[in-house]
C-alpha cells in the first residue's frame, strides 16, 4: 500500500457506521449530521457543499425529512434533539447520495471515510440478501413438511374416526 494512501486510512468500527443507517422510506440511509461527524465538519458546511452541487443529488440519492420521519427516529432511536434542538429537518442520504458526496468533499478524510461507508452499506446488502435466502429456503420447507404432517394428520383422524365408531361384540349377546 503506497504511504500516502496509509496515512489517509481512517479507523472507523463498522459497528459505528451501522448505527448510524437508518431504514427510511424503503431506503437505507444517513442521517447529515452523522455523516458531518464521521468526516469531521460541521452539519452545516457538508449541507453547503451539498447546495453548492445539487445537480449531483437526486431525490433518490438525498431527500430532507418531514417531521413525522425525524420524530419518529428520536424516538425510536433516541437521537437527542442536541443543544436546543434542530432548526431544520435533517437531510438524509441514500447509499448512492453518501458516494455522492466524496465528489463534493474533497478532503482526503471524507474520501477514506466514505469508502468504509460504502463497504458497510455493501455488507448490509449482502447480509439482508442471505437473510432473504435463508427466510425462502425456510418457506419452501415449511410448505414442503406441511404437506407431509397434513397427510399424517389426515391418516390420524381417520384411526381415531374408526376408533369411536361402535364396534359388534363378537359372541352371543343377551338380551334383557
Amino acid at each position: 500500500m503506497p504511504e500516502k494512501a496509509a496515512k489517509n486510512l481512517v479507523a472507523i468500527p463498522n459497528e459505528r457506521i451501522e448505527k448510524r443507517i437508518f431504514w427510511l422510506r424503503g431506503e437505507k440511509v444517513m442521517l447529515d449530521a452523522d455523516l458531518a461527524e464521521l468526516y469531521d465538519v460541521l452539519t452545516g458546511n457538508l449541507n453547503k457543499a451539498v447546495k453548492r452541487n445539487i445537480d449531483r443529488f437526486p431525490s433518490d440519492f438525498m431527500f430532507q425529512l418531514n417531521k413525522a420521519e425525524f420524530d419518529g427516529l428520536m424516538f425510536q432511536n433516541g437521537i437527542s434533539k442536541g443543544r436546543g434542538g434542530k432548526r431544520k429537518l435533517p437531510y438524509a442520504f441514500t447509499e448512492q447520495g453518501v458516494a455522492m458526496l466524496s465528489s463534493v468533499l474533497k478532503s482526503q478524510r471524507a474520501v477514506a471515510v466514505n469508502i468504509q461507508i460504502v463497504r458497510t452499506f455493501v455488507e448490509l446488502r449482502k447480509m439482508l440478501a442471505t437473510h432473504e435466502g435463508l427466510r425462502k429456503k425456510i418457506e419452501a420447507m415449511e410448505r414442503k413438511y406441511d404437506k407431509q404432517f397434513k397427510a399424517v394428520f389426515d391418516v390420524l383422524r381417520q384411526l381415531l374416526k374408526e376408533e369411536t365408531e361402535p364396534k359388534q361384540k363378537i359372541g352371543f349377546a343377551i338380551k334383557q
